[in-house]
């Protein structure tokens, strides 16, 4: 009997011990669980407050680019208003012909207010042409221009013998009749004969002519005699196109 009673009191200890050890691991477990509380709560915190300090810097970020455009629309203002103190060309030129050249005075929106030539310029001639004459000019044909201050020597009828004309080609033929009752043509210069001379201006004065086709001299005599019209030169604008049969 004794010895059961000593392996009773020794289970008894065990169960003790046990029941110990068990009470000491769910105090663990209890203080583990609070812990993770405690550190949720505080990440939560610092969450929030992380959330927080973004979206405060969103608004700032807004408010700033707020008042960037609301600067950049004051800017736009100020600098189209200081562009009206001044009146700009559409582009670069010269000055050569004041309208309102009072000092002082006044001017309406859309009045002209000075002449300008461009500084950058193709030259060409306009030549004008009598309505009975257009029906024998054509776009591409050749023209011999005679500038006012060149000294030149022309031979009717005589284009090759002729000394200081030179050549252009009619690049435009307006379809609406000038103030002055006659067509405005427009010749450029031609690529494939002497280049005009550089001291050449705008507004320079110009003696055009038009070519005629090549005949023998006997008809152009017979021609002058009986006073009938000229020929006149008419570019080849035809197109050949040739056609393979299969």
């Amino acid at each position: 009997m004794e010895e059961k009673r000593a392996k009773l009191q020794e289970a008894d200890a065990k169960l003790i011990s046990q029941q110990n050890k068990y009470l000491s691991t769910k105090n663990e477990l209890i203080n583990a669980q609070i812990a993770i509380s405690t550190i949720s709560a505080t990440y939560g915190d610092k969450l929030a407050k992380a959330q927080s300090g973004l979206y405060t810097a969103q608004s700032s970020g807004y408010d700033t680019e707020a008042e960037v455009s609301k600067l950049e629309t004051s800017l736009a203002n100020y600098t189209k208003r200081t562009s009206l103190l001044f009146v700009t060309a559409p582009q670069d030129g010269y000055i050569n012909k004041a309208i309102k050249a009072g000092i002082g005075e006044t001017f309406k929106e859309g009045e002209q207010l000075v002449s300008i030539m461009p500084a950058d310029y193709d030259l060409a001639v306009e030549m004008y042409v009598r309505p009975i004459d257009l029906p024998l000019i054509h776009t591409g044909e050749n023209v011999r221009v005679q500038f006012d201050g060149w000294p030149a020597i022309v031979f009717s009828g005589w284009p090759n013998v002729s000394y200081g004309t030179y050549g252009a080609k009619i690049v435009a033929i307006e379809n609406y009749i000038s103030s002055n009752g006659k067509y405005r043509v427009l010749l450029k210069p031609d690529a494939d004969d002497v280049a005009w001379p550089e001291a050449i201006r705008v507004g320079s004065g110009a003696k055009s002519i038009a070519l005629l086709n090549d005949v023998p001299i006997w008809f152009e005599l017979w021609r002058q005699i009986n006073s009938f019209p000229p020929d006149f030169y008419k570019p080849d604008s035809k197109t050949e196109y040739s056609k393979d049969k299969k």
